[in-house]
């Protein structure tokens, strides 16, 4: 897409920027990989198991290692992305530079869709696992969903710093779960049990590795990706970061390599200790997998409520990216101009009130999780795709760009991510075409409110907009 230099933008005071500002240097690479673990550790817990439905085990299983491929191609070329344009905006600042601003709006607003829809996806499922511990004689609905917003934006409205170490904390607990869950169920573990879901004779391809046939690979492609949904949002934290350029790509390579270790042992050890039959149905496959009597054991109930801290810590962090990605398409002027002001405290509170506002009403309106959480991944995998293209396109047009970090294998790598994203695309309108519609609906509004007025209002000051001019100014050197 070529750049829209002649584009108008919109006037600002000289303290424009000043209001608009985050508190710098709060976190270092240990608490953004674990800010990076956090975004996807309650998919371990549940959800996941869904896939099993779709393509059995072996379907499920050659699923998430392609998506497990796609996300680390995709992280790397985000590694290089992030220490080469260290802002708030993320893919979004990436696809800017690379795409111009419709790229950049187009990426930005497919994020922002997965951020604001799977907290409140996330917040249904907390009520659903407060309810079935009976803490405190709850039952799931709005007041547990509104105690989840509420108690948690507060914290992120305390400051960066604060909230960022609270994730890391509940993130450590869920962690350490899974690890015991792992040794526990690796002792019951039987390789027979993996292959027990009947065959579908009428499937191509089926056979009992793969009892859905081939086609159920691709249909298992977004509950692969549950596994890892969301680590793409740790360089969002770019401009509260201490040294972005060396900090980001380190974290982001951390919190993959975590990633992969804790999605091969929750997937083998909780099919081979139960089934892969048994599983492909429930809501909290790791608790029933140590409970092949369902009666319920000492480490079953310790799963059952780290899985809640799980929900927690993811439900945590995506406030957060969605709040930064909100803040920084707002303060370029992409979205309402006023969204991006920040506090005393420098926290964009605007950012996290409305986005937080908007999942509670869905959440209390809906009390479909799994319906959102499609939703979101359809977001998801179109920001994939441009963010890839954003990685090649920066690399052919703009080969002499300052990197400290460089993708290994360089457009190769971003080029599978590519590839894999677009089917990742596609197989969501195979597990739920009503949710890729309704998400294609929300893109429509806000691709006309773009084009019909907010692209004639961007604001030059923004850091992503300056990065775009600087570009934009080079390259006609370059021709002069």
């Amino acid at each position: 897409m070529p750049q829209e230099s002649t584009t108008p933008r919109a006037a600002e005071g000289d303290d424009y920027l000043e209001r608009r500002a985050l508190r710098r240097g709060n976190a270092g690479w240990v608490l953004l990989t674990g800010l990076g673990v956090a975004y996807v550790v309650s998919g371990d817990y549940s959800g996941w198991n869904s896939g099993l439905k779709e393509g059995g085990f072996g379907g499920l299983a050659v699923a998430m290692v392609l998506m497990g491929v796609m996300y680390t191609c995709m992280v790397f070329s985000l590694a290089e992305l992030s220490s080469v344009l260290p802002t708030a905006g993320g893919g979004y600042g990436f696809a800017r530079r690379a795409l111009g601003p419709w790229g950049g709006f187009l990426t930005g607003t497919a994020i922002l869709i997965e951020y604001v829809l799977a907290p409140a996806a996330i917040s249904i499922f907390i009520g659903d696992y407060v309810e079935s511990l009976g803490l405190f004689g709850l039952e799931s609905g709005w007041p547990v969903y509104l105690a989840c917003f509420v108690l948690f934006t507060g914290i992120h409205l305390w400051g960066v710093g604060e909230a960022l170490r609270f994730s890391f904390v509940v993130t450590g607990i869920a962690v350490a779960a899974l690890l015991v869950f792992a040794v526990g169920a690796f002792l019951d573990f039987d390789a027979s049990k993996l292959n027990d879901i009947p065959v579908d004779h009428d499937a191509f391809g089926a056979s009992s590795w793969l009892p859905l046939g081939i086609l159920g690979i691709w249909a298992a492609f977004p509950f692969g990706m549950w596994f890892f949904l969301g680590v793409e949002g740790v360089p969002l934290a770019a401009e509260e970061t201490k040294d972005p350029a060396r900090t980001l790509p380190r974290a982001i390579r951390w919190s993959m390599v975590i990633l992969v270790a804790l999605a091969l042992l929750t997937f083998l050890a909780s099919t081979g200790a139960r089934g892969s039959a048994a599983l492909q149905s429930t809501g909290n496959p790791l608790v029933d997998a140590l409970q092949p009597d369902g009666e319920r054991t000492t480490l079953s109930r310790v799963i059952n409520y780290a899985g809640l801290a799980g929900l927690v810590a993811s439900f945590f962090s995506l406030i957060y990216a969605g709040s930064r990605q909100l803040f920084a398409l707002s303060r370029a002027g992409y979205l309402p101009r006023f969204l991006s002001l920040t506090s005393r405290r420098k926290a964009p509170y605007l950012g996290l009130l409305v986005p937080g506002a908007i999942g509670f009403s869905l959440a209390a309106a809906t009390g479909d999780g799994a319906r959102m959480l499609n939703v979101a991944v359809f977001g998801a995998t179109i920001s994939y795709a441009l963010m890839s293209l954003s990685h090649i396109v920066l690399r052919r047009r703009e080969p002499a760009l300052p990197r400290p970090y460089r993708t290994p294998g360089g457009v190769l790598t971003s080029s599978v991510a590519l590839a894999l994203a677009c089917a990742a695309l596609v197989a969501t309108f195979l597990v739920d075409v009503t949710a890729a519609v309704i998400a294609l609906g929300v893109y429509g509004v806000a691709i006309a409110y773009f084009g019909l007025y907010s692209r004639k209002h961007l604001v030059a000051r923004a850091p992503e907009e300056e990065f775009a001019a600087l570009a934009a100014a080079e390259a006609e050197l370059e021709r002069e």
